[in-house]
């Protein structure tokens, strides 16, 4: 049976002429007079729409087919209808054996049934009849302007599958068990930066559901000794009667993005439970509060739009969204090629504008399946604009230094096929790949499936940190926020809040040395630290670290990413970071004053040393009292290396005592 997808395709191409063999003028091949007389039967059966079903009598249409080509077998126009008939019902194996039966029998084929049968075989997956009729089609000079778009893009696919399959991966796709899969189909997989819980959308049975009987939810799995647990409703506050789906979770699982769309009446703007919208499917997102999601809220404008907005992924660093935006003529009809990859950030004002991928990345046709993995640099995407093996293939693109993103990468043969391939995940780790697929052995319709990845198409190494924050007196979980930064960039790759109910936190890493990170949270001391990931605890759950909070009082603390050259008081670039956290805590926190104190080892002059220590003390009381902190709140003093915290012996000691601190009065 032929995907849907493939069969509106070919049925448009059809549509598309006026010269198609159903509306030829009443001169035909067949000169007997039975024949013709069931042949136009027929094509009044085919032609006469049924309001219900959208459709002709298909049956009927078939059964005096029949009767025109036991009369007259070498009636070409019967054979032609017959395959049309064979198109509407879905079945293409038909459609392309009665469409060679036509040609056979007639002398003088009119060029676009090379089209036609291109189109139809290209839609099974048969390359080499596709190309060998692509071909004659396009070299003849009669051949069609629009058509030759189509057709040079068949021509294209043929001899990229052709080779494709000279050049097979030893692809294994492994079903993820019925913990996740059932007898209804599950798509859209997604999971947490540490590869621990997966979300995906599952279509139910459910007589509640506005329009027919089924709906979809989405669902939640937990990894438990490498298996996949039994899949649950997420939360009966984002389930409903309604559609929700295809959902995304931010790197560390805290938030959810996902798609809830319109139903019932037109124009209702009802998406379930007395949420509103703004087009035929929208962007909500939801908060996991300890255990517990909240209600979902609308992303609004200018991500959700009067167009269907879906398929959304979340950058890890907390700070981009990817999603797929189709435009729509009426909030119920959406042309399925008009449909491309936009992006958008956040700023202090919110979501900025979204924009387009650029357009070696989306194409006059159809993109969607978007994921940007945790690297934050590599997107899966599934395209049919881009060569591949027809319909929607799988691909892969780098972000590179300069911001573009390199020339997409079909993932190839047998993962991507003549059939839509789509619905991608990659974990975090890079070795596995998860996807939808309606292949045999399954539980039934769309199951979920693994395989490993090949090496050209993987992602950029990364790991993740996980840990709690608590008040250390206290042991109460604090949702601190969080942000993880380059030292020797500046630029921010993370930036999350812990878990509101229990303080958990998760953030991905690169694989990188020389990072900052810092913790801040009203009435507690900004929580700082520069490390290297190989000075972290690694276990089996990943690289640990947790995180006792102090809350503001009286008291000395060490601002360790605070950077100056040797022998010199200008502030390193690297120094901004932790110097806007020291004035976010002082804009927070009005009612504080503090003393900013400078500190060297004992290498140079005793007084080189006390006059260089206060001016980097200075350095740093005059970048806040710049910023906006008033000057009577601060004060600096240089110590020298007259109050060293460890003996300066070696290196690493000195390292330590060359510092700058800071003291609540």
């Amino acid at each position: 049976m032929m995907p849907l997808l493939k069969y509106i395709l070919i049925f448009l191409l059809f549509c598309q002429f006026s010269s198609c063999t159903v509306a030829q003028t009443r001169l035909y091949s067949s000169t007997n007079k039975k024949a013709i007389k069931n042949y136009e039967k027929a094509l009044m059966c085919f032609n006469t729409i049924n309001p219900v079903s959208g459709k002709g009598d298909l049956k009927g249409a078939e059964q005096y087919l029949k009767k025109a080509i036991g009369k007259d077998s070498s009636f070409h126009e019967a054979y032609s209808l017959y395959s049309n008939v064979a198109l509407e019902k879905g079945d293409i194996e038909n459609g392309i054996y009665y469409r060679k039966k036509m040609m056979e029998k007639n002398t003088n084929v009119p060029l676009v049934e090379y089209y036609f049968l291109a189109g139809m075989q290209m839609a099974t997956g048969d390359y080499r009849g596709c190309l060998r009729n692509a071909r004659k089609y396009s070299e003849s000079p009669l051949a069609n302007k629009n058509a030759l778009i189509n057709i040079n893009r068949m021509i294209e696919n043929c001899v990229f599958a052709l080779k494709a399959l000279e050049n097979k991966s030893d692809l294994e796709p492994i079903n993820l068990g019925d913990g996740v899969n059932s007898a209804m189909p599950e798509y859209f997989p997604s999971v947490t930066a540490d590869d621990s819980t997966l979300l995906f959308t599952r279509m139910i049975n459910d007589e509640r559901a506005p329009l027919g009987t089924k709906q979809e939810d989405i669902f939640v799995s937990q990894r438990v000794d490498n298996e996949w647990s039994d899949g649950f409703s997420i939360s009966n506050n984002i389930n409903s009667s309604y559609n929700e789906g295809a959902p995304t979770f931010s790197s560390d699982g805290q938030y959810i993005i996902f798609v809830g769309c319109e139903t019932g009446a037109k124009g209702d703007y009802e998406y379930g439970y007395g949420r509103k919208g703004y087009g035929s499917c929208d962007l909500f997102y939801s908060q996991k509060i300890g255990d517990e999601w909240s209600s979902p809220v609308n992303l609004g404008p200018p991500i959700n739009s009067r167009h269907w907005e879906t398929q959304p992924s979340f950058s890890s660093d907390g700070k981009t969204l990817y999603f797929v935006r189709g435009l729509t003529y009426d909030r119920q009809r959406r042309n399925p090629d008009d449909q491309d990859i936009f992006y958008s950030e956040i700023t202090p004002d919110g979501w900025s504008k979204p924009k387009r991928l650029p357009k070696n990345i989306n194409t006059p046709f159809r993109e969607e399946s978007v994921q940007i993995h945790p690297d934050g640099k590599t997107l899966y995407f599934s395209s049919n604009g881009h060569p591949g093996m027809g319909g929607l293939d799988i691909f892969m693109s780098r972000k590179q230094v300069d911001g573009s993103w390199s020339n997409p990468i079909n993932l190839g043969y047998p993962l991507n096929t003549y059939v839509d391939e789509n619905s991608l995940l990659v974990s975090s780790d890079g070795e596995l790949g998860y996807f939808a697929s309606n292949r045999e052995g399954g539980y039934g319709s769309l199951d979920i499936y693994s395989f490993k990845l090949d090496s050209n198409v993987m992602p950029l190494p990364i790991t993740f940190l996980k840990g709690l924050t608590y008040d250390e007196e206290t042991n109460k979980p604090i949702p601190a926020h969080f942000q993880l930064t380059a030292l020797n960039t500046g630029n921010v790759i993370s930036e999350i809040n812990a878990n509101q109910g229990d303080g958990s936190f998760l953030i991905t890493l690169p694989q990188q040395n020389d990072l900052a990170f810092h913790a801040e949270h009203e009435g507690y001391v900004l929580v700082s630290k520069n490390f290297t990931i190989d000075q972290l605890e690694l276990t089996d759950e990943g690289y640990l670290l947790d995180i006792p909070m102090s809350k503001i009082k009286p008291g000395t603390f060490v601002l360790e990413n605070i950077f100056f050259e040797v022998n010199k008081f200008e502030l390193q670039l690297a120094s901004i970071t932790e110097l806007e956290k020291v004035y976010k805590m002082l804009d927070l926190n009005k009612d504080i004053e503090v003393e900013i104190s400078g500190h060297t080892d004992s290498d140079g002059n005793d007084q080189d040393n006390m006059v260089l220590s206060e001016n980097r003390a200075q350095a740093v009381v005059d970048w806040l009292v710049e910023k906006g902190i008033s000057s009577s709140r601060l004060s600096f003093k240089g110590y020298g290396e007259t109050k060293p915290i460890v003996d300066n012996s070696s290196k690493e000691n000195k390292a330590k005592n060359r510092r700058t601190e800071l003291t609540i009065k």
